[in-house]
């Protein structure tokens, strides 16, 4: 283990010796709201500093299995201790690493999951299209579930634009990586003559904002619309003005939302969607901020930024930023991402540990 998560780790377990004794004091136990407090942190303190005292026991077991191996009649149970010691530390140290690197509370978060067509015409609808199948087919493998809020649909199938909200655990911080550009190399339906095209569509992946933190938004500053909503529904969703579309008139930030018969209820989805939106804006703008100083490998999440490439003829998904390639497409698309969305918090999990790294004292 390297010796600065060896200090940090030190520390927590030092912090949990303030806490068992900021937790026995009367005054703390009188005041509700800081005995909780410090009881969430007790709580979190305590799963790291109990998987630091397992490492360190397994370290002292390693030593003393080594120690035995000059023993003729131990050696045979001291290399199964070691092989088994060495494992388990492997897989500690990984575990305390994860444990150490600072949380995002938004990761916990549901997502509005954007796709939008861009180069490509229709056919770059037609793979926004697909796109919303894979996310959703993931998104039942995993447990989550998908509300269409507004779509825009293309006259040749797929979709000009479409906004899915995403509801799970963790959804935000398995998906926040996909925002980009998604580009598409493949025969087209519209083809007649074989040849493989290039068209591009962009995601983008916006924390659920939560209602107590949401942005303040002065109504003075909305313009509402209605409209009668397009596509499925039935007759009643044709005769009336349910559809709301919002705008912010500061930002010129636009969001709609169709999918209910009642006028209220997409009013409300539209202003989720417009607050989401209007957050990823500031936070976008602080990004940019950032990355004038240090840009990261996962990038900023701009959907101007290339990220990924879906090729048809040989069957391979390659993601730019971290040199992923995979020749399993079709189940990709078919919502097998586990393996690519792991390789993108792998990776981003080893850039926190590195500025972790660079942050402590030398």
């Amino acid at each position: 283990m390297k010796p600065f998560l060896r200090q940090q780790l030190e520390r927590y377990v030092q912090r949990l010796g303030e806490l068992d004794f900021l937790l026995s004091r009367e005054d703390i136990m009188a005041d509700m709201a800081q005995y909780r407090t410090i009881s969430r942190e007790h709580a979190e303190v305590t799963q790291v500093a109990g998987r630091y005292q397992r490492f360190l026991q397994r370290e002292s077991d390693l030593a003393a299995a080594r120690e035995m191996l000059d023993d003729p009649d131990m050696a045979e149970m001291a290399r199964e201790e070691i092989a088994g010691a060495e494992a388990e530390l492997l897989e500690l140290e990984d575990e305390l690493q994860r444990l150490l690197l600072p949380k995002d509370p938004e990761d916990a978060r549901n997502a509005f999951l954007e796709i939008r067509a861009g180069t490509g015409g229709d056919e770059s609808a037609l793979f926004a299209g697909d796109l919303l199948r894979m996310y959703t087919r993931h998104a039942e493998r995993v447990g989550w579930r998908c509300e269409i809020v507004s779509a825009s649909e293309s006259e040749l199938g797929g979709f000009k634009e479409v906004v899915l909200r995403v509801i799970g655990d963790e959804v935000f911080g398995r998906l926040r990586f996909e925002s980009g550009g998604h580009r598409v190399q493949r025969v087209p339906a519209t083809e007649t003559q074989g040849r493989i095209h290039t068209s591009a569509c962009t995601v983008a992946v916006l924390a659920e904002p939560d209602e107590a933190q949401a942005v303040q938004i002065n109504p003075a500053d909305l313009r509402i619309d209605t409209f009668r909503a397009s596509g499925a529904g039935g007759q009643h969703i044709n005769k009336t003005d349910s559809a709301v579309r919002i705008t912010h008139i500061p930002t010129g930030i636009v969001a709609e939302c169709q999918d209910d018969r009642s006028q209220h209820r997409n009013k409300a989805k539209a202003l989720q969607v417009l607050s989401a939106r209007i957050q990823e804006k500031e936070r976008s703008e602080r990004a940019a901020k950032d990355a004038a100083l240090r840009k990261g490998l996962i990038g900023s999440g701009d959907r101007s930024d290339r990220i990924r490439t879906y090729n048809f003829p040989q069957g391979r998904l390659t993601d730019h930023r971290i040199n992923l390639t995979l020749y399993k497409l079709q189940s990709i698309m078919e919502g097998d991402l586990g393996e690519v969305l792991d390789a993108l918090r792998a990776a981003r999990e080893a850039e926190q540990l590195a500025e972790l790294e660079a942050s402590l004292p030398a």
